[in-house]
């Protein structure tokens, strides 16, 4: 059924985007300069303490960061956001553990860097919840492009769709573009959602499952020129 949702919502797309101008890959180009921020929400829920070729996937995705992060532009306005981080009293509460934890602004590197030392991963996957949040508080202020790079190892699991969000989303708002890494995912119904969530806005969708495709993949993103080097693992 998902996956029939999926089909006709790609279907759709091309007479979405026609009504109502959502950027397209041939009229949007990211560049990191003044006119354009980013956005990272990073996933911190409790699967992320799972090993990846004897390493947690939570410190795959640290050290990978932390490898990228300097290669951003000091003039770019950056951000994070992170969920997963608590567990809440509540399913409720926990589908509600969204938090934007470094404001967007320039020269955020080191900032983002520092805060993402004291976030251990615990809880659910609200990525719908962070999505609206983002959308609706984190980009206040700002005009412009706005780039969000979701990073996340499991599809939504609070009862809400990305894909289904995003589709009413590119109906009031066109400056959103979201890119989508989905981190050691195995499962076809998320995967097929977080594609959703990337093509609807005119974002890119990426599939990692070691350090070096991690890496990879944010370069590509942040379309970050300079060459980034993952860490590679024993039995890699």
């Amino acid at each position: 059924m998902k996956k029939l949702f999926l089909l006709l919502s790609l279907i759709c797309i091309p007479a979405i985007a026609g009504e109502y101008g959502v950027y397209s890959p041939n009229n949007y180009q990211y560049a990191q300069n003044d006119g354009e921020m980013t956005l990272f929400i990073l996933d911190f829920s409790n699967s992320m303490t799972e090993y990846l070729d004897g390493v947690s996937k939570v410190d795959l995705m640290l050290d990978t960061m932390r490898q990228i992060l300097p290669s951003i532009s000091k003039n770019s306005r950056v951000g994070l956001r992170v969920y997963g981080h608590r567990m809440g009293f509540t399913p409720i509460e926990a589908c509600r553990a969204s938090s934007l934890i470094v404001p967007i602004t320039q020269n955020n590197s080191t900032n983002i860097a520092g805060a993402l030392g004291s976030v251990e991963p615990r809880g659910m996957t609200p990525i719908t919840f962070s999505l609206k949040q983002a959308v609706k508080n984190d980009f206040i202020g700002f005009t412009g492009k706005k780039h969000i790079i979701l990073l996340t190892d499991g599809g939504e699991n609070c009862d809400e769709s990305p894909c289904k969000y995003v589709m009413e989303l590119i109906k009031i708002r066109k400056d959103v573009t979201i890119d989508v890494i989905a981190f050691n995912i195995d499962n076809p119904d998320d995967l097929d959602q977080l594609e959703c969530t990337a093509l609807v806005t005119s974002g890119k969708f990426y599939t990692a499952n070691t350090a070096a495709e991690l890496a990879r993949s944010l370069n590509n993103s942040l379309n970050v020129h300079k060459e980034v080097e993952a860490k590679i693992l024993p039995n890699y």
